[in-house]
């Protein structure tokens, strides 16, 4: 294994354990947002000029207006990363395609989920390390990811907490098939 590969697990493993991350690992993990920026900007490109059917047109339309929010949270992120001292990631996390439009809307909800959870999790972690106003630049980009969870859930005609339930979600994608014990905070 390589030492990227080592302090990426043990970061990993020190969320899950509770413990307060250093500013070298919020480093690593804002370039993991940042990669999930990336993907969010291409799948929102991609998904908004893809997307066929009329029932769909006006989320085509909000797709569009994700994708220059998900730049602009790019940004925030990568100026954070310089501001710690690290170099922001080029590279996107991979992005799922389908030609199937509701296949689409639920991957850009997964997404988002998960962009969510990670972004609670960051705020936490900022205010714990003494960076306050990174936690409010974070929660600021929190607000408008919740938005486009709603958006996507209302398209797909979920309710919000069946949509954005973390539980049964990450239940679903465990080999294993065992519920997650959620982190206090």
């Amino acid at each position: 294994m390589s030492d990227k590969t080592q302090f990426d697990a043990g970061v990993r493993e020190s969320i899950h354990e509770g413990r307060q991350v250093t500013h070298e690992e919020l480093i690593s993990l804002l370039n993991e947002d940042l990669a999930r920026e990336y993907q969010a900007i291409i799948a929102y490109v991609v998904y908004s000029q893809t997307l066929k059917g009329a029932e769909y047109m006006t989320i085509a339309d909000e797709l569009v207006q994700h994708a220059q929010q998900e730049l602009a949270h790019a940004i925030t992120i990568a100026r954070q990363i310089d501001y710690l001292g690290g170099e922001p990631t080029v590279n996107p996390k991979p992005v799922r395609t389908s030609q199937d439009a509701r296949e689409m809307l639920q991957f850009d909800l997964d997404n988002e989920n998960e962009t969510v959870r990670h972004y609670r999790d960051r705020v936490r972690q900022c205010e714990a390390l003494g960076e306050f106003a990174m936690a409010e630049h974070i929660r600021e980009i929190l607000v408008q990811e919740q938005d486009h969870q709603i958006e996507l859930a209302t398209a797909l005609g979920r309710e919000m907490d069946e949509a954005t339930a973390p539980a049964r979600q990450e239940t679903a994608s465990r080999p294993n098939g065992k519920k997650r014990t959620p982190a206090r905070t």
